[in-house]
C-alpha cells in the first residue's frame, strides 16, 4: 500500500558511495575500537583503580560499542570482503600482545597509569586513521564518523594527559 514503507532512504545501502578508503577505515577502526573496549574491560575488572580513570573507561565503551555496530553494518551494506584482513595491522596505536598482558597484570594505581598511557597512544592512532578517512574517504556517513572520532578522541587524549598528571 502506498505510504506504508517506513524505511528511511538514508538507511539504504551506499555501496556506490563507498570507496576503498571507506572500507579500509571501517574495517580497521572497528578492530581498533574492539581493542579499546577490551582494554577498558580489563581496567574495569580490577580493584583499586582510580575512579576518574574507571569513569573514562566506561565512557570509551559507551561511545565505541555503537560505533562498531555502525561500521559492521556499513561493511555489510557495502558488500565489503574483509576476510583477507585477518591478521592485518589494524592501524596505529594498536597494543601488542605484550602491551595487553602488561595491562592485564597491572594492579591499582599502576593499572590506572598504564591504561592512560596506552589509551593515549591508542587514541592517537585512531585520530590518524580518522584523518586519513576525512582526506580520502568518499562515503559521507563514514567521513562524518571520522570527524566525530577526531573531535571526541582528541578531547579524551587531553583529559587522559590531565589525569596522568594527577596520578
Amino acid at each position: 500500500m502506498p505510504g506504508m514503507n517506513h524505511e528511511s532512504s538514508s538507511s539504504a545501502p551506499a555501496s556506490a558511495d563507498a570507496n576503498d578508503a571507506d572500507i579500509m577505515f571501517a574495517s580497521m577502526m572497528k578492530e581498533h575500537h574492539a581493542q579499546a573496549i577490551e582494554m577498558s574491560d580489563m581496567l574495569l575488572s580490577k580493584d583499586g583503580v582510580n575512579e576518574r580513570v574507571a569513569a573514562l573507561a566506561e565512557e570509551i565503551k559507551a561511545a565505541q560499542g555503537p560505533e562498531i555496530q555502525k561500521m559492521e553494518q556499513w561493511l555489510e551494506e557495502w558488500g565489503a570482503d574483509t576476510s583477507n584482513m585477518e591478521g592485518m595491522d589494524h592501524g596505529g596505536g594498536m597494543m601488542s600482545d605484550d602491551d595487553m598482558q602488561a595491562l592485564e597484570d597491572a594492579t591499582g594505581a599502576d593499572a590506572s597509569r598504564l591504561f592512560l598511557e596506552q589509551m593515549i597512544e591508542h587514541h592517537q592512532g585512531a585520530v590518524e586513521m580518522a584523518q586519513d578517512e576525512v582526506h580520502n574517504g568518499q562515503n559521507s556517513d563514514a567521513v562524518a564518523l571520522a570527524e566525530t572520532i577526531i573531535e571526541a578522541q582528541t578531547t579524551e587524549i587531553a583529559t587522559m594527559k590531565d589525569l596522568l598528571d594527577t596520578l
